[in-house]
This record gives C-alpha cells, sequence and structure tokens, in this order.
C-alpha cells in the first residue's frame, strides 16, 4: 500500500461556510496561493453552482492555481456538474467532487428517497461526470451514521461507474476514532474494487474527534485526508490539517506514512487564512497557537533550556516560527530570568540576581507577564520612590465627524512639564497618535491596537508600539474607548522612557 497521505484542504469550501460574510475573488486568491506554496495536493475552491460569484471565484483560481490540483463540488445533479467542469476546465488538471447523502435519516428525512434510488442517482452522476474528466471523488455524505452494508454496496457501485476516489465523511462529527477506524478497515476488506480507488476521510469536530478519526482512519488504509487550515468549517468546525500534517511526521516511526506537505509554510498559511477570514486562532490552539511553543512554568523553562526536548516534541522552526518563547510570569525560575537577561547582551556580574529575581516575583505577582525592559529596569533602576510614570494625561478634547477629519487636543504631563498640542487625523485615535508624538517627540509606530469589552461596560485597550525596533506595550481600562485609547499609548510611552533611562544610566557607568 502507498504509504503517501494524500493532502486535500476545504478551506475555500466547507470552510467559508462558517464565514459570517463570503470572501471575495481575491481574498480566495490570496488563500489559494498560500495553500499552493504549502504543497496542498487537492484544493476544493467551492461550490460553483451556488452562485454566479462562486463560479468566478472557482474559475479565476483554476486559472491561477499551477502546482496544485482543483477540485469543485457538485451535487448528484446535471447542472451541478456542468457548472463544476465549465469553471474548472481552465486548471491544468482538476477534479469534480460529487456527494450524496446516504445515511438512512438523511434519505428518509431529508432527500425523502430510499437507497436503491440513491445509489441508481449516484452511478449515473459519476458515469455523467466520466464525460469531463477521469478524476471523480463521490462522497458518502453522513457516511459514519450509515449502515456499513449499505456503505459498501454504494462505495462498489461508485467505484464500478468511475469514481476513483471514495470519501467518507464523518459529517456530525458523531463517531469515535475506534468507530471510524473499523468502517475504513470493514471497507478496505469488504468492498471488491477497493483496489481501484483511494479512501478519504472527512471529518468534522463537534465532538473534538476530527484528528483523531482522521488519523485512526489512515492507520486502517485511508490514503486522502480532507480538513481546513485551522480547523474552519461548519459548526465546531473541519479536522484542522496541520494537526493530522503534524502528526503524521512527528509519529512517523509509528504511523510510516508521509506527506508532500512544504512544513515551513504551515505558520505562514495559518495566519494568512486567520487575518483574510477575520477569525482569531486561539492562543492554546495545536500547532499554530501563539503558546504552542511558549513555556511559563519554571520547572518547563529550565528543562527547555537544559534540553529543548524536555517539552518541546516538535521545533518551531519547522512549521515557519523562529522560536520558541519562553514568557516571564510569577511561575518563572530563576534560570528562565538569567537567560532572558543574558539574551538581552547583559553578563551575570553587571547585576545581583537574587535582588533581580525577588523584585521580579513582586512585579509579576502585580502585572503578570513580564517584558524585557521591565527586566531591565529591575534589574538596573528599581529603588525607593522612583519615579515610574514619567507621562501622564491631564486633558483631552477630541471633535470627529462624517464630513470631516478628527481633530485632537490634549495635554499631558511630561515629568514637571505640562505640555499640549492638536493634531488632525483620518479619525479619532489617528488623531491622538500623532499629537501623542508629537507632544513627546518619540518616534513610535502603532502595530496593534486590541479593543476588549469588560463585564462592567469598562473598555480595555491593548496595544504595541514599535520604538527603535523593539516592542513596547500598553494597556487602558476606562468607560470611555478614546481615554482607554489615550491610557494605553502613555503607558507603552512610560515603558519607553523607563528603557531609555536604563540605556543612559549604562553607558555612564
Amino acid at each position: 500500500m502507498n504509504n503517501k497521505v494524500i493532502i486535500f484542504d476545504t478551506t475555500l469550501r466547507d470552510g467559508e461556510q462558517s464565514l459570517q460574510s463570503s470572501l471575495n475573488v481575491n481574498n480566495k486568491l490570496e488563500i489559494a496561493f498560500s495553500l499552493e506554496r504549502m504543497g496542498i495536493d487537492i484544493i476544493e475552491v467551492g461550490f460553483p453552482i451556488s452562485s454566479p460569484g462562486e463560479f468566478e471565484s472557482v474559475k479565476t483560481i483554476a486559472k491561477n492555481i499551477k502546482k496544485s490540483r482543483i477540485c469543485a463540488l457538485a451535487r448528484c445533479l446535471k447542472k451541478d456538474i456542468d457548472a463544476a467542469y465549465e469553471s474548472l476546465k481552465f486548471s491544468n488538471f482538476y477534479r469534480i467532487h460529487i456527494f450524496i447523502a446516504t445515511s438512512p435519516i438523511h434519505i428518509k428525512t431529508k432527500l425523502k428517497s430510499k437507497l436503491s434510488d440513491i445509489i441508481c442517482l449516484a452511478v449515473n452522476m459519476v458515469k455523467y461526470a466520466k464525460k469531463y474528466t477521469d478524476d471523480i471523488e463521490f462522497s458518502c455524505e453522513d457516511g459514519g451514521r450509515t449502515p456499513i452494508n449499505d456503505l459498501c454496496y454504494i462505495i462498489e457501485s461508485v467505484i464500478k461507474a468511475g469514481a476513483n476516489t471514495i470519501n467518507i465523511p464523518d459529517t456530525v462529527g458523531y463517531t469515535l476514532p475506534n468507530e471510524y477506524g473499523n468502517i475504513i478497515k470493514k471497507i478496505m476488506n469488504s468492498v471488491i474494487n477497493i483496489d481501484k480507488a483511494i479512501i478519504s476521510v472527512h471529518t468534522h469536530n463537534d465532538l473534538g474527534m476530527a484528528t483523531g478519526n482522521a488519523i485512526s482512519a489512515i492507520q486502517y488504509g485511508a490514503r486522502q485526508v480532507e480538513g481546513t487550515i485551522n480547523g474552519l468549517g461548519e459548526r465546531a468546525g473541519n479536522c484542522a490539517l496541520e494537526e493530522v500534517i503534524m502528526a503524521i511526521h512527528t509519529r512517523k516511526k509509528i504511523l510510516n506514512l508521509f506527506t508532500n506537505i512544504n512544513h515551513k509554510e504551515i505558520y505562514n498559511t495559518s495566519k494568512i487564512i486567520s487575518k483574510i477570514c477575520n477569525i482569531n486562532i486561539p492562543m492554546n490552539k495545536s500547532i499554530v497557537g501563539s503558546n504552542a511553543f511558549s513555556h511559563s512554568s519554571g520547572i518547563h523553562q529550565d528543562g527547555v533550556l537544559k534540553n529543548r526536548e524536555n517539552y518541546e516534541i516538535m521545533t518551531p522552526k519547522f512549521i515557519g516560527l523562529n522560536k520558541s518563547k519562553l514568557n516571564l510570569t510569577s511561575r518563572s525560575g530563576r534560570a528562565a530570568v538569567k537567560h532572558r537577561m543574558k539574551k538581552m547582551g547583559y553578563k551575570s556580574n553587571e547585576y545581583n540576581i537574587n535582588k533581580l529575581y525577588s523584585l521580579f516575583l513582586k512585579f509579576a505577582d502585580k502585572n503578570g507577564q513580564v517584558f524585557d525592559y521591565n527586566l531591565e529596569h529591575l534589574a538596573f533602576l528599581k529603588k525607593k520612590n522612583e519615579i515610574l510614570n514619567y507621562f501622564s494625561l491631564k486633558y483631552f478634547n477630541i471633535t470627529s465627524n462624517l464630513k470631516t477629519k478628527s481633530t485632537a487636543f490634549i495635554k499631558i504631563w511630561c515629568g514637571k512639564n505640562l505640555k499640549s498640542d492638536i493634531s488632525i487625523g483620518y479619525g479619532p485615535i489617528d488623531a491622538l497618535y500623532k499629537v501623542i508624538k508629537k507632544i513627546t517627540l518619540l518616534n513610535i509606530k502603532i502595530i496593534k491596537y486590541k479593543l476588549k469589552f469588560q463585564n462592567n461596560n469598562k473598555k480595555k485597550i491593548s496595544i504595541t508600539l514599535i520604538y527603535n525596533n523593539r516592542k513596547f506595550y500598553g494597556i487602558g481600562i476606562d468607560y470611555d474607548i478614546l481615554k482607554s485609547s489615550i491610557i494605553s499609548i502613555i503607558n507603552a510611552l512610560n515603558n519607553i522612557w523607563l528603557s531609555n533611562k536604563v540605556k543612559t544610566k549604562l553607558k555612564k557607568i
């Protein structure tokens, strides 16, 4: 049996169904290009019959993607199959994906038909699609809840008619891994012409079993896995392809399987799709979440510093990430603090690690995560009655309407000096940003602005600034969103001021 697992991506079809608004052609093309760079074997790009816009999207992608095989979905209807062909025919190589429900509940209540008629229709439509291409995939919708004997009979019939990929979808995420694996095993052992087709699996995550079911299926002989990047999809989503791909790679000695994926494109593709689809990746999401290669516990950090493999079963560089992160929190140990100081260029004889660690714990308990500039401040500046907030807000006034640009007037304490100025911008936040830059004379650039509504109706603004190629963070909380924004920027500026003060002091030593 071939040990290669074909990766079939349906982010642009099944994944898009979960979005609040449809993607435009350019968005879809950008995603398709990222999937192509990642080495996806087959990209299911849409359901052409569903709308004129969908048809044009499939057509555009078919014209532009050259390395991955392009696929379009069709019901067991001639008009669907015709539309799929007309949109796909511009591709160098393409697949028509035909589906119909096969479970008793779907046949009775949705299709209002009977099994014999469903099989007859499926066979005729596979034969009809053969006039357009030899690459035909047939899906038994709700295959996970279809009696195994019925399933085997349908599969045998459509393979005989010309289908060369048979997909067994767990459409509602109902099966458990051992059940799903046994379905594949029985198909492999019972369908007499199964050697003429590849078994594919399409799993959903309603019970959190999507990846487990897919892995179980390939252990029993399935050789194509269908899913989406980041697990996008109907309801709880599809199988997350990055999880399956990395499971195959990481456990290759047991699975004895491989893919043709360019692993170093996984993280970049995930970020592109998250941004275009406007769906954030959960921080604890496996493989691509921001915490996937982060370590906060002191025990874990010490272990990783001594040998990465103590707590990491894969390398971040392998999926396109630069490195692991050791988040400094109250749970971090001396080893992590000392390591971070060394990474910043400080020698152990330049500061007192015991004193620093004691101050670090107190600061971390109060503030949460500790950043590099916080650590520098604690190591070199921390004294009683020390000024921490050089900048503070005195007054602001903002005017903004639909017809004109926004104007921001603000007064800020800069040490003992009260300074004020006015600026015009494209919206109130832009105006505020410009006037604060003008007053403080700091060449800052906002790269991230995040709003979160709290339970007491206060607005929390988290902001990230770049100053001298270094990131600085600030948080502002208030009932007024504009005041929250100002406070967050000023807090970040105070961190910059302290950082500059550290550098000034060290130059004098």
